[in-house]
């Protein structure tokens, strides 16, 4: 999957890459899309990060986790074939609940803890949008062909936190 996305996984390689035989992968995993939806799973959980109270800097390290996840194992490639509607229903749908609804519920309770501690207001913190500006702002980039700054992630927290921002905490967001 890190190298040709979903539609490339296969059972030899992942069988060679782990140092066994493709009968001892066939074994755990009983087709390809049970082997996908265990990748994809394991990626998932081994990229969550540590909340520190700080909610700032939490969205921040949220969106560092996140950019990990894209450009450490061809992660646009599986977004790409994840949205292309050619991937297996099955994988798209594990995909959609341990990868992305779980980054997005972890960025929109971020967002609520502002609201609640009144650093965000309630009248402008609207958590579906700002939880997809903040995600989105990277598919944007790779769109249009160029890289995110490598501050990216405070950057992307600061603008997105900066635009629900309460109006008496105005003056506290760093950018």
């Amino acid at each position: 999957m890190a190298k040709g996305g979903v539609d490339a996984l296969s059972f030899g390689a992942v069988a060679e890459r782990a140092g066994t035989t493709r009968p001892a992968v066939y074994r755990r995993y009983r087709d390809r899309t049970t082997l996908a939806v265990a990748a994809i799973a394991s990626l998932a959980a081994s990229n969550v990060p540590q909340r520190t109270g700080e909610l700032l800097t939490d969205l921040t390290n949220e969106l560092a986790s996140f950019r990990s996840g894209l450009t450490r194992l061809n992660g646009l490639g599986i977004v790409g074939a994840v949205l292309s509607g050619s991937t297996d229903p099955t994988i798209t749908a594990a995909y959609r609940a341990t990868v992305v609804a779980p980054r997005r519920a972890r960025i929109a309770a971020i967002i609520a803890a502002g609201v609640e501690s009144g650093e965000l207001h309630a009248d402008t913190a609207d958590q579906k949008v700002l939880v997809t500006m903040c995600t989105g702002s990277w598919y944007g980039f790779a769109l249009a062909g160029s890289s995110p700054p490598k501050d990216w992630p405070k950057r992307t927290a600061a603008l997105v936190w900066s635009a629900a921002v309460a109006p008496q905490s105005r003056n506290t967001v760093s950018r």
